[in-house]
């Protein structure tokens, strides 16, 4: 595990907690290796006194000693556990906040090329090892790794001589821990990353379920699911299979510390009480298994770790521009509407095309434009650049003398208006999915129901506002997903609207209300209408033709008819009729 993220947990769990966590801990291990000593001189003593009263008096003063320093490591006890507790509380919610804030700050590419099962991975087993695991290992390591320098100082201090064979012993437990922690931390990678594609195909066939019983595939992806669990297993069955190999060799030291331990107090004689013997053999006794404990617990921790690396890999990636820039625009902007794209060009990935090619154009207060072309051609894309959802790589976008690479996207965002191609609906209910900020009375809601024809439908709920939106809007109709969308732009009304297709999903008579409904409602701003069916947009002021990202015609579309041009050949093969 790299420094970098043992430092980054420390920094979650925070310094001062670190600080007491460790003050708890060796005091709790002194005060027991205090207790040991204490009974060891006490039975030493004992032998030596003859008389009742004296016999008394010792016992008393030695059994007050003994009861402090238990109740001392009792208070050392539980305050160890309430900071270690409230270290790792901390530091794992910490950790998942600026994980979520990370994964919600990643460019649209990261969403494009990262399977979903991947980023849900992260958020539930690796979030689990840092919530639930990790503390348990933490607190278990340092117990034990302060029970075995205990141990030794014990031992040391009792038979001296015994210090010679802790170097060759101690060598050889670190060339064991090193080597199985290299394998098993590097097994645990590989059992996360096989567990992606088990959640990512179970979610997906979840999701397809329907498509895969109609087409009659159910023992394909079943065969599928069981290779992707298969292979899962086989890396775990090694995880089980290198900590019987560790044990093993543990054992192994841990007995032979106890036979050094044994042979030198043999070998000191009557310069050792028989205390003080009692109390080296029964701390070397207890270390085989103490010992085997600690690394143990060291590796679970390195193997462990994993989990902290991964939720930490979405900090250094490449983020979106920040939402927020010390130079804010107006509050009223834009007040005017006015989009101008100056030499624009776009990619979606630096080792990709051009998306858009050398743009330029200029649309004025108020104005209308239809946006069409192939598929390919550029028209979605143009919108993402608009919202800065896909970033320049040359030109200029300015909307009313404001460059929009200058501002946040906070404040360049919440600007504009869109009503998107596939209608995105959230888990709540209906007044929540039309007015997530509250900003609106009820009064507002009804009316921009009424407006785009659909207050009759919500009032046919039991619950109409409050009725429940079941995740993704899978409860309504896509048409009704759609004006719920639209309603939801009607009560925002920016300046700027999008309509990326926004009709395509409903019938034509709902579109010819629709179409007219956004004639009225926003006859003050700048509409961009990217058209599904041209009908829609030969009532636009101008129409901007695109052909492989760059602009082929710009004009009114009545002129662009006349011109013989690509536009009037789409209007061509799509049957409609029009005049000369």
């Amino acid at each position: 595990m790299k420094m970098s993220v043992v430092k980054k947990y420390l920094q979650a769990f925070g310094w001062s907690w670190v600080c007491f966590t460790i003050i708890a801990y060796v005091g709790q291990n002194a005060m027991a290796i205090g207790q040991n000593v204490w009974l060891s001189k006490w039975t030493t003593e004992a032998k030596e006194v003859k008389e009742q009263t004296e016999w008394t008096e010792l016992r008393d003063s030695r059994l007050g000693v003994y009861g402090v320093l238990g109740f001392l490591q009792g208070i050392f006890v539980c305050c160890g556990a309430y900071v270690i507790t409230r270290g790792t509380i901390c530091s794992s919610r910490l950790l998942h906040n600026q994980m979520l804030d990370n994964i919600l700050h990643l460019p649209l590419q990261f969403f494009e090329t990262t399977p979903m099962g991947q980023v849900l991975n992260r958020f539930t087993k690796d979030i689990y090892v840092i919530d639930e695991r990790f503390h348990y290992y933490l607190r278990t390591w340092l117990n034990c790794m302060l029970d075995v320098l205990g141990t030794l100082l014990v031992i040391v201090f009792a038979t001296p001589l015994f210090s010679i064979a802790i170097v060759p012993i101690g060598f050889l437990y670190l060339l064991i821990q090193r080597y199985y922690i290299a394998s098993s931390r590097q097994i645990r990678r590989l059992v996360g990353a096989s567990r992606s594609p088990v959640i990512s195909h179970f979610s997906e066939t979840l999701q397809g379920a329907s498509t895969i019983r109609a087409y009659g595939h159910q023992e394909r992806f079943i065969d599928q699911n069981k290779d992707v669990m298969n292979e899962n297993l086989v890396y775990y069955y090694n995880i089980v299979i290198s900590n019987r190999w560790l044990a093993v060799r543990l054992e192994f030291l841990g007995n032979l510390m106890v036979f050094f331990a044994a042979v030198f107090a043999v070998q000191a004689g009557d310069k050792m009480t028989s205390g003080t013997v009692g109390l080296s053999v029964t701390y070397a006794l207890n270390i085989t298994q103490t010992l085997n404990f600690w690394v143990r617990k060291a590796c679970e921790i390195e193997t462990n770790g994993v989990a902290i690396e991964r939720v930490c890999e979405y900090e250094e990636m490449e983020k979106e521009a920040p939402w927020i820039l010390p130079r804010r625009p107006a509050a009223e902007w834009p007040d005017r509407g006015i989009i101008e794209f100056t030499n624009y060009q776009a990619r979606y990935r630096e080792d990709h095309d051009l998306a858009l090619r050398d743009v330029t154009f200029k649309l004025h207060e108020t104005e209308k434009l239809g946006i069409v072309g192939r598929t390919g051609a550029g028209k979605s894309t143009l919108t993402n650049c608009l919202f800065r959802i896909v970033e320049r790589s040359g030109g200029r976008i300015v909307i009313d003398g404001i460059d929009i690479a200058a501002i946040g996207l906070h404040d360049l965002r919440s600007k504009l208006n869109i009503i998107p191609q596939d209608p995105v609906l959230f888990s709540g209910t209906v007044q929540m999915n039309l007015d997530p900020l509250e900003k609106h009375s009820d009064a507002d809601i009804w009316e921009a129901l009424d407006m785009c024809h659909l207050k009759n439908f919500v009032q046919s709920l039991p619950k109409k506002l409050y009725h429940e939106v079941s995740e993704g809007g899978e409860n309504l109709s896509v048409g009704q997903r759609q004006l719920i969308c639209l309603a939801r732009a009607l009560l925002r009304k920016t300046k700027i609207l999008v309509l990326d297709e926004a009709t395509a999903s409903i019938d034509m008579e709902t579109d010819n209300l629709v179409q007219s409904t956004i004639r009225t409602a926003f006859s003050d701003c700048t509409v961009l209408t990217i058209a599904h069916r041209l009908h829609t947009v030969l009532d636009s002021e101008r129409v901007l033709v695109l052909d492989a990202g760059r602009v082929v015609e710009f004009d009114e579309p009545q002129r662009l008819i006349q011109k013989k041009g690509v536009f009037s050949k789409m209007v061509s093969e799509s049957g409609i009729q029009h005049t000369e």
